[in-house]
């Protein structure tokens, strides 16, 4: 059934007069009686009775007369939001995230875009790094938030909107704590806890970095998948680790940070989403990270986050 006959019965069952309702519809009046009578026909029963004047509607066009004027309220409704979908004003978008953007520029990212989009729907869900390309290339999530990939997806796109260096963790009993700038090689001989590089791949980048410093073989003694995880096992004494800067965004009770002298590894931080998704949503959200994190960056390099601990 065409859309443009339910418009033009809806006209008619308004005004009850075929010359005026053509006027409205800027249409010929046979014009209009024909597409009507061909309506009746599709439906199987008459929607006006003829006879009485003025027109009036028959039982069942009274009916058809309801169910018609909300499936043009419908189709009205879904032009608008698609219009307003093709604006990037409205829609969904699936986010991955990690503990990384999590404790530095998401909070502002969230902030700024649901400011400026309120209307978009954001899911947001937590994906160990291994997960998220997976699930990119799946079409489960729309973005993810992941460290600077090994290797370049043929698939995927990226932007470097982080670039972190490490501090250390101290269970708050340590010795070394004492300090307000500890040199990597001071941990030659501690315990480790860090996550697997299997699961966050730049821990082999720290391990390597690690064992060219200590010259020496890193002993780690236990791998943990969570930053908050990672951070009890400090606070427990089970050994010290290095964590991106932004650990320390993390109040920990029995953990203290320290910055590295000398000497320092960056790990970058990425968001990531397909090539092929054209997504006005997406592209607006993008725009919103390029400038919140130009601001972080801009903010830590003037210094304006203090260390914790």
């Amino acid at each position: 059934m065409e859309l443009e006959k339910l418009k033009y019965f809806t006209v008619l069952a308004e005004e009850l007069n075929f010359s005026r309702s053509a006027d409205l519809l800027d249409i010929d009046q046979p014009y209009l009686s024909k597409h009507i009578r061909r309506l009746e026909k599709d439906l199987g029963f008459e929607l006006f009775d003829r006879e009485r004047r003025p027109l009036q509607l028959t039982p069942g066009g009274k009916v058809f007369f309801e169910d018609a004027s909300e499936i043009i309220r419908q189709v009205e409704r879904a032009k608008r939001r698609a219009y307003r979908a093709s604006l990037g004003e409205v829609g969904k978008l699936t986010i991955a995230l990690n503990s990384s953007i999590t404790n530095s520029v998401l909070p502002n990212v969230l902030q700024a875009f649901r400011s400026h989009r309120p209307d978009v729907e954001l899911v947001l869900c937590e994906l160990a790094p291994n997960e998220q390309i997976q699930q990119l290339l799946d079409y489960r999530i729309d973005i993810g938030f992941d460290f600077l990939p090994n290797d370049n997806h043929p698939d995927l796109e990226s932007i470097t909107i982080l670039s972190e260096s490490l501090v250390i963790a101290l269970p708050e009993s340590h010795p070394l704590v004492a300090k307000s700038q500890i040199p990597l090689k001071a941990l030659a001989n501690e315990p480790f806890v860090l996550p697997s590089p299997k699961v966050v791949h730049f821990y082999q980048q720290i391990i390597n970095f690690c064992e060219q410093v200590f010259g020496h073989e890193l002993k780690v003694v236990q791998q943990a998948t969570w930053m908050l995880t990672v951070l009890s096992l400090v606070a427990g004494g089970v050994g010290v680790s290095l964590l991106l800067k932004n650990a320390q965004n993390i109040q920990r009770q029995g953990v203290v940070y320290r910055p590295i002298e000398g000497k320092n590894l960056k790990i970058g931080i990425v968001a990531l989403w397909r090539r092929d998704d054209k997504s006005n949503v997406l592209n607006e959200f993008l725009e919103v990270v390029r400038d919140i994190s130009r601001r972080w960056e801009s903010k830590k390099g003037r210094g304006e986050f203090a260390n914790s601990g």
